[in-house]
């Protein structure tokens, strides 16, 4: 029997499995910490694959506490671990830690760990740098956020305008860019690991493969914001805060810190498992699809001592750029952890 598979069903189902990324789920609230446990908070991408093999090594007692991780997958989710003050440490984007540091929220950021993670998928697999989408198309999610404001910097700089050489059409999610990419309404698409691995793993797998276009992971913009800043290959993207306030104890951050660090390396050393680790504590996320975001994400990290200066001067192209993606002001020094030093 001729298996016939309609273009309208296949890309439908294709996007419930994506919606699972960005699912909206209720967190519980969190019981009183006792001293001996650490609870973690981060979303679904790769900041977080440190937080989870940490829970891992206290389940097998590789740590003096228990860690416990808990995801969180909406703005508003974030907002109220913030406030509510139930979780002792978050990982987040650094504009959003600002933001919230700047509204009240008693956080301080500690380092960051993610040095950019920000693609061009494209249909085109010739298309290598910014200059080669001038006149073309390209689906940008949430106008004005941080992944926003630099891809039209970096543009701005190598003297395209947004006005008159590209045409921006900006999407409300991720998983509506993608839909434009996958039904060839749009070329290419600005998107961030793992959702880059997880459109490029669903669209190569059948049925899908049947009918959607074939996709390339075009431009890297690490690669580009090095070269057209003049700087290392990096992007300040997001970190580690430190969120309850009676838990601010240096003593405890300084050791938070060595095991993060110390699960940041694992995970970049040991792709396959720690992917393996990340898609059991977050279902949403498929194993293969984390690998290949771990080996294309850039490896660097910097407690907030060593990345200030230069997490500083990307808050001020932000600010300049929206002053509200920062909360409308450039933070002030205690937003940075100052480690204490020995008595």
């Amino acid at each position: 029997m001729r298996c016939r598979i309609r273009f309208g069903t296949v890309v439908r189902l294709f996007f419930v499995q994506c919606c699972l990324f960005f699912a909206v789920t209720d967190a519980p609230a969190a019981d009183p910490n006792p001293q001996n446990k650490i609870i973690v908070a981060g979303p679904p991408a790769g900041v977080s694959n440190a937080l989870v093999h940490m829970a891992n090594q206290s389940e097998q007692q590789s740590l003096p506490w228990t860690v416990e991780f808990k995801l969180w997958t909406t703005p508003d989710q974030l907002r109220a671990i913030a406030l509510e003050g139930k979780v002792d440490f978050i990982a987040l984007p650094t504009n959003v830690a600002a933001n919230l540091y700047n509204r009240g929220s008693e956080l301080q950021l500690l380092n960051v760990a993610q040095w950019g993670a920000l693609w061009i998928v494209s249909r085109d697999a010739t298309k290598e740098n910014l200059i080669d989408f001038k006149n073309e198309r390209i689906a940008v999610p949430f106008r004005a956020d941080m992944p926003d404001i630099i891809l039209r910097h970096l543009l701005e700089k190598q003297g395209l305008s947004i006005k008159n050489d590209l045409d921006f059409h900006y999407t409300a999610t991720p998983i509506e860019a993608m839909q434009l990419l996958i039904t060839r309404r749009v070329d290419h698409a600005l998107l961030a690991e793992p959702a880059v691995s997880m459109a490029l793993l669903k669209t190569g797998s059948f049925p899908l493969s049947a009918i959607s276009p074939e996709l390339h992971r075009s431009v890297d913009l690490q690669k580009q914001w090095g070269k057209t800043m003049n700087t290392q290959a990096r992007i300040p993207q997001a970190g580690i805060a430190v969120l309850h306030p009676q838990r601010k104890d240096p003593a405890l951050i300084e050791a938070f810190l060595n095991a993060y660090e110390s699960a940041n390396t694992w995970c970049y050393e040991h792709a396959h498992a720690c992917a393996k680790q990340v898609s059991e504590a977050i279902p949403m996320l498929d194993a293969e699809a984390v690998q290949a975001s771990i080996e294309h994400q850039t490896p660097h990290y910097a407690r907030i001592d060593t990345a200030s200066a230069e997490l500083q001067h990307f808050f001020q192209i932000l600010y300049d750029s929206d002053p509200a993606s920062i909360g409308n002001a450039l933070p002030d020094e205690g937003f940075y952890h100052q480690r204490q030093s020995a008595p």
